[in-house]
């Protein structure tokens, strides 16, 4: 069957669809709420980055210059952050309002939990436009039901995952939407104000962006009339980025960065937008040198940035201190590819863009006219968003919410063949097997998650030590008097957000001596390890038993500080202080010069 129906042109998000979408929202929220009340409870945090934000957040509120977003708990104070206020603002809003009403703490749960929900609410709408652009409004209804039911899309915008994923998420999916519908000077502003807000707040969105304007410049190669939307969207991209450079960045808006918008990154953007520009104005000639145009007009912004920042060419960890990149960046697993992560998640996040790609292809061959080439730009950006989340697993979300409306699509073609089943019991299964086959990240995530040992990371600590089965656990070293601790990468940002001590370091980049200085102590020699606790001012050293950090730098270094302290050993310059109800470990740091520095094992 040929699908000839142009869905009819409307503005954005149509209200003929808005009581679907809220009453789809309100049980997704409603579900997810229940599924995190003991984290809410608790404040526990999806992610080291959820606390950080929080706390980044709090420290602007109390006055810290809206331009810093470095953090002054860290390493004495000088930290570098590469984070962007922008995703600061809808939580500094709900914090404003909430907080001449409530506690703080009652506060931040409100806002950690309603912020997120926003977030899936704007991509839920967007979503079900975006079907309905391409394809018609009973497919936009499935794409609502299909949204929440993605794993990496709901891990991204659950309760209290206030971090920037989800924000990026939307406004990848705001643009595509914008791309799909008429070709018009104001569909590309807003998409290319969308794609500057993309890349300001992280510029691990560039991929996608770029991505995206280039699909809008072969549109326009194929189609010159789409020639406004292009024109507007590469202009309003480079004035958008450069106008949210200057207002988030102020007074260091000139200072270079690669993992950052930055002047390079600003140049080669203004470069592509007048290559772009001057590029529509040869609507007359033939496609191959229209198309070439845009080769080289991506060449030379190419060119610039290896002229003026080749570094940056590099990638940001291609600086990162051996150690720190063995150690640490190998092993956060948000940015590895999908064959380096554990079969639940690799399955969790292709398994809908892949059904997405299918039901797209097969949506694009039925269709015609407009509808087939909304199909087709749609179809280019999911291919590569798809082929992005091989290799960064991060960018998962996006591939599943751009995959929503060949999902919705396959979905309904499934259904339509099991209506025509006679057997009422057999139609009922195939009916189910459907709406399996639609979803099949979640799928293999309850597969999985029904292994045997596939939910938690096993404890190989010394049997006398209770493992810490959450960071939260940390929160007991709030006993201790305020000071400076020495503690694993992966629980400082929980420290230096729910107590008022200091830390060295946290999971960041652009921080490698500091990086280097935590992963130094825990797997140096005692000696060198101890130079290292004690130049970093720390007064107490901190570990967390059977956590993944801990195990990892026990395996690398068995000689080194932690497997020792792990195996029983004890040292003079290290006074052992209990945490009472905490499996948490503390030390006094002694950091005189006459301490001997031999361990001894403890007897048993």
């Amino acid at each position: 069957m040929t699908d000839t129906t142009s869905p009819p042109e409307a503005d954005l998000q149509p209200p003929s669809l808005w009581p679907t979408i809220l009453g789809g929202w309100s049980l997704a929220a409603l579900v997810l709420c229940l599924a995190s009340a003991g984290a809410i409870a608790t404040l526990r945090f999806p992610d080291p980055d959820d606390a950080m934000r929080l706390l980044e957040v709090r420290d602007w509120l109390a006055g810290q210059s809206w331009w810093d977003v470095g953090q002054h708990r860290l390493n004495g104070g000088d930290f570098a952050m590469h984070w962007s206020r922008l995703v600061d603002l809808p939580i500094a809003a709900a914090m404003l309002v909430l907080d001449p009403f409530f506690a703080r703490d009652t506060v931040n749960r409100i806002a950690m939990t309603v912020v997120p929900l926003i977030t899936l609410l704007a991509l839920m709408a967007l979503a079900a436009e975006l079907t309905r652009r391409v394809s018609d409004v009973d497919r936009a209804k499935l794409a609502l039901l299909l949204a929440p039911l993605s794993i990496p899309i709901a891990y991204q915008m659950r309760p209290l995952r206030i971090d920037h994923h989800g924000w990026q998420v939307v406004l990848a999916v705001a643009a595509t939407t914008l791309l799909v519908g008429r070709a018009t000077a104001r569909s590309g502003m807003l998409a290319g104000l969308a794609l500057a807000s993309l890349v300001t707040i992280s510029l691990e969105g560039l991929p996608i962006a770029v991505a995206i304007t280039a699909v809008a410049a072969l549109a326009w190669a194929w189609q010159p009339d789409r020639r406004n939307l292009l024109r507007a969207l590469a202009a309003t991209f480079f004035v958008a980025a450069l106008a949210l450079h200057i207002a988030t960045r102020g007074p260091g808006m000139f200072a270079q960065a690669c993992d950052a918008l930055s002047p390079a990154w600003l140049a080669a953007l203004g470069v592509a937008a007048a290559s772009l520009i001057a590029a529509t104005f040869l609507d007359n000639r033939p496609l191959f040198v229209r198309v070439a145009v845009l080769v080289g007009g991506g060449a030379l912004a190419l060119a610039l940035i290896k002229l003026i920042a080749p570094d940056c060419l590099r990638g940001p960890f291609a600086t990162l201190d051996p150690l720190v990149y063995r150690l640490w960046y190998l092993n956060v697993a948000e940015g590895l590819p999908i064959w380096r992560q554990a079969p639940a998640w690799a399955s969790m996040t292709i398994g809908f863009p892949i059904v997405g790609l299918i039901g797209t292809v097969l949506a694009w061959r039925r269709a015609e006219g407009a509808v087939k080439t909304r199909w087709a730009i749609l179809l280019a950006i999911l291919g590569f968003a798809s082929a992005l989340s091989l290799l960064v697993m991060r960018t998962g979300a996006t591939a599943n919410a751009l995959a929503l409306p060949g999902g919705a699509w396959a979905l309904l073609a499934m259904l339509q063949r099991t209506r025509r089943i006679g057997s009422v019991s057999l139609r009922t299964l195939a009916t189910a097997g459907a709406l399996l086959l639609a979803s099949p990240g979640l799928v293999a995530g309850a597969l999985f998650a029904a292994l045997p040992g596939s939910t938690s990371h096993p404890s190989t600590s010394k049997p006398g030590y209770p493992a810490c089965h959450s960071v939260a656990d940390v929160r007991a070293l709030a006993r201790l008097p305020a000071s400076t601790l020495f503690a694993p990468i992966d629980v400082s940002p929980e420290i230096i957000t729910m107590t008022h001590h200091h830390a060295i370091s946290g999971g960041y980049h652009r921080n490698t001596g500091a990086l280097h200085r935590v992963i130094a102590g825990y797997t140096d020699t005692p000696a060198a390890a101890r130079a290292e606790i004690v130049a970093s001012g720390a007064t107490y050293l901190v570990a967390c038993p059977g956590a993944i950090e801990m195990d990892i730098y026990r395996e690398e270094a068995p000689n080194g500080l932690w497997a020792r302290l792990d195996r029983g050993e004890r040292f003079a310059w290290l006074t052992p202080v209990p945490i009472t109800g905490s499996p948490v470990l503390a030390w006094r740091v002694n950091n005189s010069s006459r301490t001997p520095l031999s361990g001894t094992p403890v007897r048993p």
